[in-house]
């Protein structure tokens, strides 16, 4: 028995037990919302280096979490309170489903002895996150702790990455046991066959029109480079799913472009014109699928090269011509060496198609009003380090940035898939709080920012310099979109009183500024950027200027 494993047999609260597991495994740091049900567990973080981000609402600390989970690769930690606590932690919890993000949700749960009395905050927690999470366990002994906690790395890292839920009774994380520790966990990674490679060269060798879709996690920064080479032996042009942009850098003379909401037409012309299609990492699920039409489901039209670490989603929907379960990792290690025979019939495609992404997105269409949205996303194209880490939740807002930046740096995109608003500002705290050097920003509406507003405290609070870029049009902007559309003339149940967001930055000691036209955003943005502060600058946007490429006027029906 080695030192480590005799140090740890000792007698040690569950609290105490469970928070080693956390050391074991290398957390840096969590996000939390304190509550009188996991006491133990809180007071045994004393003893530790782990850094402790608290939280003004559970949403916001599992979007946080959510949010690490998405730049290290390894499972963000939340701690929330039983019942309120864990239903507003939800919240966090599919976005990390949907987006294929390692988390784990801890939750202080009632004494065991109390169970189905519906006690005080009492839930059941297989039935309420079981379909949002991959696995979700109550450990009932304190002695399981290192066992479960260990697997809860490994479930939440492996295969398609996702959420993992462990509830707490209070008791159990009180009552003293002698265990060992269980050791670190580092994820298997799934890997495709060396006929899979082969087979992979000879489906390009018969193409005349590929196309490169890329998304999904289990990507890292190595794993990218890895694919543009890839790409750029085979001249593939190269694409990436819906708010997966920083997979690929934008200036690479192989990008194609985003599939989202609102794609180039000649963008989705290539896709519907493509013979093969390697889908990497990706889903192709409702949004870059464009509602399921790109591709014939169950069978594409195209042949489809489907690789994905969860062999569960392949095949799911689309049927594809060869399967390759592998990560992301493992696929770009091993077509290191694949090259083709001779020069591809299609060179030169992939330079027809950057052109295009580069013309669809360079210049921003005139809108009404004084403030010109599209215009301000071009300029801080400009104007950010590449490294730039830019932040949005949900929103028609959302659409100029997807249309008009343009990210180079990997995991420089922070968005939900899951179309989750609420999401920019905790995310940026994060990301502030993880990379100190790097300039954050984070995009809202301000229907998306008041969801979540309250972490510019925790922003305060921790030093956290973000930039918040608020779009105020007084509404629910995409609702209203929708209703104009539908039901045009009858607008109901879309508008919004809003207060001074300026005033609301200084009041947390943040620095703020209103922003009514285009000419005052730029010297707005330096002087919040060298205040050094948590920043809001709050922008009038016309509410007619409905959507990145329509007014309302266009959008009634």
């Amino acid at each position: 028995m080695t030192q480590s494993r005799e140090a740890s047999i000792h007698l040690r609260t569950g609290g105490q037990v469970l928070i080693d597991q956390l050391v074991v495994q290398g957390v840096e740091r969590v996000t939390c919302v304190p509550g009188e049900s996991y006491l133990a567990a809180l007071d045994a973080l004393n003893d530790t280096n782990i850094d402790i981000m608290i939280c003004r609402a559970e949403g916001g600390a599992a979007m946080m979490a959510e949010v690490y989970g998405k730049l290290t690769g390894r499972p963000g930690i939340c701690f929330v309170t039983r019942g309120p606590g864990a239903t507003n932690a939800s919240h966090g919890v599919h976005i990390a489903m949907q987006d294929s993000t390692p988390m784990i949700l801890f939750i202080g749960q009632i004494d065991s002895t109390m169970r189905e009395r519906e006690a005080f905050q009492e839930v059941d927690y297989k039935a309420a996150f079981g379909s949002m999470a991959k696995w979700v366990v109550e450990i009932d002994c304190p002695e399981r702790i290192p066992e479960l906690v260990a697997r809860a790395f490994r479930v939440a890292m492996q295969g398609r990455r996702g959420p993992v839920v462990v509830a707490l009774p209070e008791n159990m994380l009180t009552e003293k046991v002698a265990v060992s520790d269980a050791p670190r966990v580092e994820p298997a990674l799934s890997w495709p066959a060396p006929s899979d490679i082969e087979q992979l060269g000879m489906l390009l060798a018969k193409s005349k029109a590929p196309l490169v879709i890329l998304g999904g996690s289990g990507w890292d920064e190595a794993a990218s480079k890895r694919l543009a080479r890839f790409t750029e032996r085979f001249d593939l042009p190269v694409a990436t799913s819906f708010r997966r942009a920083s997979l690929f850098d934008a200036d690479h003379p192989n990008y194609a472009g985003d599939l989202g909401v609102g794609p180039d037409p000649r963008l989705k012309a290539r896709v519907a014109g493509a013979d093969l299609i390697l889908l990497l990492g990706g889903r192709m699920s409702e949004m870059p699928s464009l509602s399921y039409t790109l591709l014939d489901i169950p069978s594409p039209a195209q042949a489809l090269i489907h690789v994905h670490p969860g062999a569960e989603e392949l095949g799911r929907v689309y049927q594809p011509t060869l399967a390759i379960q592998a990560s992301p990792i493992a696929f770009t290690q091993a077509v290191e060496t694949l090259r083709p025979a001779t020069a591809p019939v299609w060179t030169g495609e992939a330079a027809k198609a950057h052109a295009d992404y580069l013309n669809w997105t360079e210049t921003p269409r005139q809108l009404p009003g004084s403030f010109q949205y599209g215009e301000v996303v071009a300029w801080l194209r400009d104007r950010l380090p590449t490294d730039a880490i830019v932040c949005n939740g949900a929103g028609n807002y959302a659409g100029w940035l997807h249309r008009h930046h343009r990210f180079h740096a990997f995991a420089a995109q922070l968005a939900p898939t899951s179309g989750s608003m609420g999401y920019g500002v905790p995310a940026a705290v994060l990301a502030k709080r993880q990379f100190p050097d790097r300039v954050v920003v984070a995009f809202a509406g301000d229907g998306c920012f008041l969801m979540n507003g309250q972490e510019f405290a925790t922003a305060a609070q921790y030093g956290a310099a973000i930039i918040v870029i608020l779009i105020d049009n007084g509404q629910y902007g995409t609702i209203r979109m929708h209703q104009e559309r539908e039901y045009p003339g009858r607008v109901i149940g879309t508008q919004l009183q809003n207060p001074d967001f300026a005033l609301y930055a200084r009041a947390f000691g943040g620095h703020g500024e209103r922003i009514e036209c285009t000419q005052e955003f730029g010297p707005a943005f330096e002087r919040a950027l060298a205040s050094g502060k948590p920043a809001i600058l709050h922008c009038l946007l016309d509410p007619r200027a409905i959507s990145v490429g329509k007014d309302i006027a266009s959008t009634k029906a």
